[in-house]
Formats: structure tokens, C-alpha cells, sequence
């Protein structure tokens, strides 16, 4: 009853807010980091979660063709050279382009996550690593997922988790997200952190573990999943 509370307040509220805003606020706030950076932003950080953290050795995205659903201008993919295909998808792109993304060599595509351009079971491997809580439409999102991952493939997930729509994160969803991903995947392993610090991999690597015996409001939880063959 109460995830079904949260999911129609949230849907009320995300019909109330301009895209625009959102995609103003989130531009506004991957400038700041750039001019912070000096202009190159890092993504040394990457590979360890799309790898070692989920227990994937990075030979097994050999010849194979991954996503990034709502990837960010860093270039988080840059390390998977060995793919035939590697692929960040953001409805901001375009502008991405100007803070450096036009110098990496993984393929951006501008399009929003309720509507990925690619046919039915194209990639062997999709992510979405704290962009969940961002989209505008939960369940079409959903359903793209499940659609373009072929059998076998892998979805990785690290996400927030939100008591409370706000402006820029209109999804707010718990533990069970994992259960709407189901039957057509499966999961393999799944972890709870405590949101310690002011960002999700900072958190992460501070190790501090959720407990369900001394809940917090702000948890982020990584799973790794597995699309079914007869789904």
C-alpha cells in the first residue's frame, strides 16, 4: 500500500514538473564540475563498477555491445575498448559535447531513457549507475530495458533510493525496484550502502553497509541481474 502511495505521488509530481527545469538543473550542475576540473573530467573511477565490484572480469565484455542508460559527459565507458560497441545514452548529449565528451571515443547517443533507439536485444549488457531516480517515466524505462538486453545478458544497477520525489530525482522507489524488473531478470547479487557522504561513490567506498535493523532515509543499492532466456 505505501509503495503504492509513493508511486502515485510521484506521478503526480513528476506531471507537474517541466522537463526542462530538470535538464536545466542537471546541465547547471555537470558545468560546475568541469569548471572544477579544469576542464577534463575524470573517469578513472569507472571500470571497478561495471567490473571487479559485481565480480565481472573485464574480458567478458569482449566483442560485445553495451549501454550506459543516462551516462553523463565523463566518459564512463572509456574503458571498454574491447567491446564492439559502447554506448552513453542521455537525453543531454548534445550539450555534453562542450564539456569534452566529443574528445572520448564511446559513442554518445541524445535520447532519454523511456525511448532507447536501438532494436529489440541489441546489447549484451546494459547499466544504469545512478540515473534510475532520474528518469521521467519508471515503467517505460523499465520496459526498454527489458526489451534491448538479450537473453543472457546483464543489467548492473546503482541506484538511490528515495522516500520522497524531489525536482531533479522525480522517482521514489525502494528495495522492491528490484522486483520490477522481474521475470524477465533475474538477480544475481544485490548490496545496500548507507548514502554517507555527499556522492553515491564516495559513499560506496566509505563501506558503511545499510542496516535494515537501523534504516536510514538515503541508501544506495547496487544489483546485478540477469535477463532470462525464456522471458
Amino acid at each position: 500500500m505505501l509503495e503504492a502511495f509513493k508511486a502515485a505521488a510521484g506521478a503526480a509530481f513528476r506531471n507537474l514538473l517541466p522537463e526542462k527545469y530538470k535538464e536545466r538543473h542537471e546541465l547547471a550542475f555537470w558545468r560546475g564540475r568541469y569548471a572544477a576540473e579544469h576542464g577534463q573530467l575524470s573517469n578513472g573511477h569507472f571500470e571497478q563498477y561495471y567490473t571487479s565490484f559485481f565480480g565481472i572480469d573485464k574480458s567478458h565484455y569482449a566483442g560485445k555491445r553495451i549501454i550506459d542508460i543516462g551516462c553523463g559527459p565523463r566518459g564512463s565507458l572509456e574503458w571498454a575498448d574491447m567491446t564492439i560497441e559502447r554506448v552513453g545514452l542521455d537525453s543531454l548529449a548534445k550539450e555534453y559535447m562542450k564539456l569534452g565528451a566529443d574528445r572520448h571515443k564511446m559513442t554518445y547517443v541524445d535520447a532519454g531513457a523511456e525511448h532507447i533507439p536501438f532494436p529489440t536485444a541489441h546489447f549484451d549488457a546494459a547499466f544504469s549507475f545512478n540515473s534510475l531516480d532520474h528518469v521521467r517515466d519508471l515503467e517505460q524505462t523499465i520496459a526498454e530495458i527489458k526489451r534491448i538486453v538479450q537473453p543472457g545478458g546483464l543489467f548492473l544497477l546503482i541506484t538511490e533510493l528515495h522516500s520522497e520525489a524531489t525536482r531533479t530525482e522525480p522517482q521514489a522507489f525502494s528495495f522492491e525496484i528490484i522486483e520490477r524488473f522481474a521475470p524477465e531478470f533475474k538477480a544475481l547479487a544485490t548490496a545496500a550502502y548507507e548514502m554517507s557522504e555527499d556522492r553515491v561513490y564516495a559513499s560506496i567506498e566509505a563501506g558503511r553497509k545499510y542496516d535494515p535493523n537501523n534504516p536510514s532515509d538515503e541508501v544506495i543499492l547496487c544489483a546485478k541481474l540477469a535477463r532470462q532466456p525464456h522471458h
